[in-house]
């Protein structure tokens, strides 16, 4: 969302007000923008793109934003027509992008200014970015880098049901769902599973990672956050597993926020010999375009779907992990960001 702000800023010729983020729900803290991010590399960076400020003027910062919602928004829309109305009504808006708009439908000045605000303005702090490099330095190399989803706040949110997990796991997921996530049966659960919507568990990351001949004694750091459900299923395998709670110390690990843990799986994901993440939500989809600028050619988005319809079809053990291995056989050898395309808008200059 801190990109596409930057590039919808871009758009409505407006200021851009330091970022703040808002993750109390997951994390339970309040960490700020200043507590990972170098805020004066990012005003500097995007100088002459988008003004960015790091307070609001007194006179506007006494009312509360408007708030501008464009979640909901479906396909193509614009969002001068949307948004700068409520702008100049306003004067102070804050805005929650539609995450359904393509970013390629962006005009060239604002891909540009997308880009350089999440490829080059974004840097760490100088003391988060020294925490990285020291957790980076611990991993014995080669290594590969494993984003592994299975809290119970992102099953519950899934709706998916998962028969053969602990009771413990079961009793988290349950406590986490809420009124409103129930879980789908039917043909609804059949369908929802089917399109891929349901997070792998860690014993069938496994299972997809030996099918794809991925050593057992390979060197992995799992980059995820507290309260990873079922571990067991995945370090009963691939045992030279590595964590953030196992190479800092302890003092260093429990003073850290959720969002500086979160940026140090960044940092190590982004400079990882490969990259492989089960679910492709924000913090993967900036580390695959960041290894794709780089040129970092091994990142694997495994298959949630196909795996789904493979078990569906009734495939198991070496018949399944066949199908895995033609289903990511293109990927797995070519990766994903083999180099640029052609005409990628982040190549654009202002």
């Amino acid at each position: 969302m801190l990109c596409d702000g930057i590039a919808v800023a871009r758009l409505l010729n407006a200021t851009m007000v330091l970022p703040k983020f808002e993750v109390a729900a997951y994390w339970n803290e309040s960490s700020g923008f200043a507590d990972v991010f170098d805020v004066d590399h990012f005003i500097e960076q995007t100088r002459g793109y988008v003004e960015v400020v790091k307070d609001m003027p007194e006179e506007i910062s006494l009312k509360e934003p408007f708030k501008v919602d464009c979640r909901k928004q479906k396909g193509h829309f614009d969002y001068v027509e949307t948004v700068l109305p409520a702008l100049l009504q306003h004067r102070y808006i804050s805005l929650t992008p539609a995450m359904s708009q393509r970013k390629d439908r962006y005009p060239s000045h604002a891909k540009a200014c997308y880009c350089q605000g999440c490829y080059n303005a974004l840097k760490l702090n100088k003391k988060v970015e020294a925490k990285a490099m020291e957790l980076l330095q611990a991993i014995p190399k080669p290594f590969l880098s494993l984003h592994l989803r299975f809290e119970p706040d992102m099953v519950a949110y899934s709706r998916c049901e998962y028969s053969a997990l602990s009771s413990k796991s079961l009793d988290a997921i349950e406590a986490a769902r809420g009124e409103d996530r129930n879980v789908l049966v039917g043909d609804a659960a059949h369908l929802w599973r089917n399109r891929g919507k349901c997070p792998l568990t860690p014993s069938e990351t496994a299972f997809i990672l030996q099918a794809l001949g991925i050593p057992t004694e390979t060197n992995i750091y799992l980059a995820a956050g507290d309260g990873l459900m079922e571990l067991d299923g995945f370090t009963s395998i691939y045992k030279n597993m590595y964590t953030k709670s196992s190479l800092l110390t302890h003092e260093d690990f429990e003073r850290m926020h959720g969002n500086t843990k979160a940026a140090l799986d960044y940092y190590v994901s982004v400079n990882s010999d490969a990259y492989v993440t089960t679910f492709f939500g924000n913090m993967d989809k900036m580390v695959t375009a960041m290894r794709t600028m780089q040129g970092l050619q091994k990142t694997l988005v495994l298959s949630r779907r196909a795996f789904a319809n493979y078990t569906a079809a009734g495939l198991a053990g070496d018949q399944l992990a066949k199908a895995m291995w033609d289903a990511h056989r293109e990927d797995y050898i070519m990766g994903r960001g083999l180099a640029l395309p052609e005409h990628c808008f982040c190549e654009f200059k202002l």
